[in-house]
């Protein structure tokens, strides 16, 4: 479903698709479990200052990155049609270079609170 929701929006303006990458969905997985962890929606990880350091780190070699975060009680459908509603979410949606996606989502210690995590990125 993401991949259909993010491309559907970037083919409006001719840009290429994206496709899914298990690392940026690792990346994404790991940052949204950090956000849980601390209750917190941030770009900034406990030991990372965004997606950029993070992909690096599991041997992702990014030209660019962008991320998107979300929390609340949301499901996937609800997050992704926010992010494509949202001016900010949808400029890195939009980035016509990239190329690969992952997405990532962790429950926060209420056992309701869902935090999401969106990597987008292109390789050198």
């Amino acid at each position: 479903m993401g991949a259909h929701r993010t491309n559907s929006v970037r083919s409006r303006v001719g840009f290429a698709s994206v496709e899914p990458n298990d690392i940026l969905a690792m990346v994404a997985a790991r940052h949204a479990c950090d956000m849980a962890k601390r209750g917190r929606m941030t770009h900034v990880g406990s030991t990372t200052s965004g997606p950029g350091a993070r992909v690096k780190v599991l041997g992702y070699k990014p030209a660019l990155t962008a991320e998107n975060i979300a929390a609340g009680p949301f499901d996937l459908q609800r997050v992704l049609h926010e992010w494509n509603r949202s001016p900010g979410h949808l400029e890195n949606i939009l980035i016509p270079n990239i190329r690969d996606y992952g997405i990532g989502q962790a429950i926060g210690a209420d056992g309701k609170t869902r935090f999401w995590a969106a990597v987008y990125a292109a390789p050198r």
